[in-house]
């Protein structure tokens, strides 16, 4: 006996630029091959989601269309060749691929007219999911700092790990502290970073940023940014630089502070036609300037071995949510985001 929901709630794209409407979903009538039913505990909101509802990355050929890439849930169904998960588990909703099928997108409506979804979206009191973006995890998790484990979590943590590979003693600017970024601050101190410059232009996240480990905190909006880094890392600049901001002019600065062999590591993404402007000379020399993809962390891997420092009491996670909003008030949070007055993460509690 199937147990697909007939309609759910969602959020939804209609237009860039503008607020997401809550629509009335029809659900497909069954699971196709590697798809997996889950019902949505709690979705966290990643600026990724802002930078879709702006067209940062140009033109969406995909309007209207579901959002949302970091949730905890419990698998309702699954379909046919589905290994990975069963029905019962307690899981994380990622973005990242992991274990199992990539399956078809599935097929979705809102009064006769298609809704596209990609392969995960959390914005919704159901999702239909590829089996590869989601991750088993013990069922007695708490399940709103469980849907960190989607985007926040791993991303910060494997931005440190995987993409600047900080080593113990190293010096590291973390150049945007919103959710991702705070995580980035909480891995470099667990890894022996030194010192550990955090800087926005929010006093909240840089209190938060405090919290999570950072020796140093840097308001850029209330003075030179520039010198006071220099003042703590030292005149030759830091190891390790990251930009969650996507902004051209804070790329350049990370890539003039950085030492003669130092990295820097993109994780913000600038809007389309927004270039940077470097003097390339030192990356043929052991400077190194690269991008990251969701700290190119891998699932079904990393989000046990970070869980269960959750667990140990290594790490501090509840203490990053600060927000919490309800479906039918997402757009609240949208805009709560955008002028900084959520320090850490917001939660959407379906």
């Amino acid at each position: 006996m199937s147990v697909m929901p007939k309609t759910m709630k969602a959020a939804v794209l209609v237009e860039l630029k503008a607020p997401l409407r809550i629509l009335d979903i029809t659900m497909p009538d069954a699971l196709a091959v590697g798809q997996v039913l889950v019902k949505i505990h709690c979705s966290g909101v990643c600026g990724s989601q802002l930078g879709e509802i702006d067209g940062a990355k140009g033109p969406d050929n995909y309007l209207p269309h579901l959002l949302g890439h970091e949730a905890s849930g419990t698998v309702l169904d699954i379909g046919p060749g589905v290994r990975h998960v069963k029905v019962g588990d307690t899981v994380v909703l990622h973005w990242r691929k992991g274990a199992g099928i990539e399956a078809e997108t599935p097929r979705f409506s809102s009064d006769g007219q298609k809704i596209n979804a990609g392969s995960v979206t959390t914005f919704s009191e159901y999702a239909v999911v590829s089996e590869n973006r989601v991750t088993a995890i013990p069922a007695d998790s708490d399940l709103e700092v469980a849907a960190l484990f989607g985007c926040a979590v791993t991303t910060g943590f494997g931005v440190i790990e995987n993409n600047a590979k900080v080593r113990i003693g190293e010096s590291v600017v973390v150049f945007g502290a919103g959710g991702v970024g705070l995580n980035m601050v909480q891995a470099a101190s667990l890894v022996g970073a030194h010192p550990i410059v955090a800087v926005d232009v929010h006093d909240g996240r840089l209190a938060l940023a405090r919290q999570m480990g950072a020796t140093h905190a840097i308001n850029s909006s209330k003075g030179d940014a520039r010198q006071a880094i220099l003042d703590i890392v030292g005149s030759s600049g830091t190891d390790v630089f990251i930009d969650n901001t996507g902004q051209p002019a804070i790329i350049e600065l990370g890539y003039q502070l950085t030492k003669a062999q130092g990295r820097v590591t993109l994780v913000g993404v600038p809007r389309k036609g927004n270039n940077i402007g470097i003097y390339s000379l030192p990356l043929h020399f052991g400077k190194v300037l690269s991008g990251s993809q969701g700290g190119e962390a891998v699932p079904q891997h990393d989000i046990p071995r970070y869980h269960n420092l959750y667990r140990a009491g290594r790490i501090k996670l509840r203490e990053l949510i600060t927000d919490y909003y309800p479906l039918s008030q997402i757009n609240d949070a949208i805009e709560a985001m955008r002028r900084g007055t959520i320090a850490g993460r917001c939660l959407i509690r379906l």
